[in-house]
């Protein structure tokens, strides 16, 4: 492959700012383990100086992991920079996450800062804090909604200061896979050292476009993708990790890229956060979903009981799921009815289906999905007539 993607998880922090979901210490730190058995290069573990809590927790994941870099959140603020010099003391390998607004709606109306003072608090901001790691992410928040020329001289303050990984955040889920494209050639003329710099995107999902546009940023030149479990976070949530990781493994001759996921611990860490977040993964979700390796439709069923690559890109085993499921219903065709018969110990062929099958489609019109039980009694039923 051509080149490695790091993979960025926030789902400490971001995800965290679910409505509704607090992570105790114990439950951060289990969590920061799975992911690194999930083969996650950098845990964002919190935001320190935001509370006493969130500064126990990052400095509790310190401890806890060995392999993942571990980074906090800071503002361009001296007094944030210092509680994540503090709680991260004690990681093994770390980095730090240093933010500020740059697009104009947030540098007028929330910051009430001139372009002038917004550069001089990055240079500020990230010389300080790269007095204390060796790796300092800048990120200009809501980049995508920057004017061009000054995301450029953002970025580029930045990198004068020390900063060596750049983060683009899409932080409404504003953009879209063409723009996205688009800002990273922009990026790519204007700033000399762009291929000597991590770049890496930060994707939110309001309009549905967090994985594409990180997998677009793949394409263009982005290094490092950002995102949470399950895709939770704020508003609509982040990217989902685990369909950027099930994307790139399944199209690699597409994205040319490799990565350090362990697919095969995919579905235990969803299942790990959707438990400790109390937010059930959506049967029809990616990759994770209940539904996701599970086949209704008589086709569908009849192709996969030929070749399962008619309707499965990816296996059940990949993502350490259990098995591909043919649940049978009304849509459901006659080849899987007598497969799942003959899977059941009764010795039935083409022609004995000519009288199951329409008893069983009489059963599955008024029965959401066709039980073992049920199908017993249908054969009892054929059985007393025959």
């Amino acid at each position: 492959m051509s080149k490695t993607i790091q993979f960025f998880d926030t789902t400490l922090r971001d995800g965290e700012q679910t409505i509704g979901v607090n992570f105790d210490i114990d439950h951060k730190v289990a969590i920061a383990k799975q992911l690194e058995a999930w083969g996650v290069d950098v845990i964002e573990a919190g935001f320190p100086v935001a509370s006493d809590g969130d500064f126990e927790a990052v400095e509790a994941v310190s401890k806890a992991v060995t392999k993942a870099q571990v980074t906090g959140l800071a503002r361009a603020k001296k007094k944030d920079i210092d509680a994540c010099v503090k709680a991260t003391a004690a990681a093994k390998n770390k980095q730090i996450h240093v933010f500020i607004a740059t697009s104009p709606i947030h540098r007028e109306d929330k910051l009430h800062m001139t372009k002038e003072q917004v550069i001089k608090s990055i240079h500020d901001s990230v010389s300080y804090a790269h007095k204390f790691f060796e790796i300092v992410e800048f990120s200009p928040e809501d980049a995508t909604r920057t004017e061009p020329d000054f995301l450029v001289e953002s970025i580029q303050t930045a990198i004068d200061a020390g900063a060596t990984v750049i983060n683009i955040p899409d932080t409404v889920g504003y953009t879209n896979p063409e723009e996205f494209e688009q800002l990273f050639k922009n990026l790519r003329e204007n700033i000399p050292m762009f291929d000597q710099i991590t770049f890496s995107v930060h994707c939110h999902d309001d309009l549905g476009m967090a994985v594409a546009n990180s997998l677009q940023a793949i394409k263009s030149g982005a290094t490092r993708i950002e995102g949470t479990i399950n895709g939770i976070g704020e508003r609509a949530g982040n990217a989902a990790l685990e369909e950027v990781a099930a994307a790139m493994y399944v199209r690699k001759d597409y994205y040319q890229a490799d990565n350090h996921i362990d697919m095969a611990e995919t579905m235990k860490t969803s299942q790990m956060i959707s438990h400790f977040s109390e937010m059930p993964v959506p049967h029809n979700k990616a990759v994770v979903g209940a539904n996701a390796f599970a086949h209704e439709s008589g086709i569908h069923q009849d192709g996969m009981l030929k070749n399962p690559q008619t309707y499965e890109i990816l296996t059940p085993t990949v993502v350490g799921a259990n098995k591909t499921t043919l649940p049978l219903g009304k849509l459901s065709g006659s080849h899987a009815v007598m497969t799942k018969l003959q899977n059941m110990g009764y010795q039935v062929d083409k022609d004995d289906m000519k009288r199951i099958f329409p008893r069983f489609k009489h059963v599955a019109d008024h029965s959401s999905i066709v039980s073992e039980e049920q199908l017993r009694n249908i054969m009892n039923q054929i059985k007393e007539i025959a």
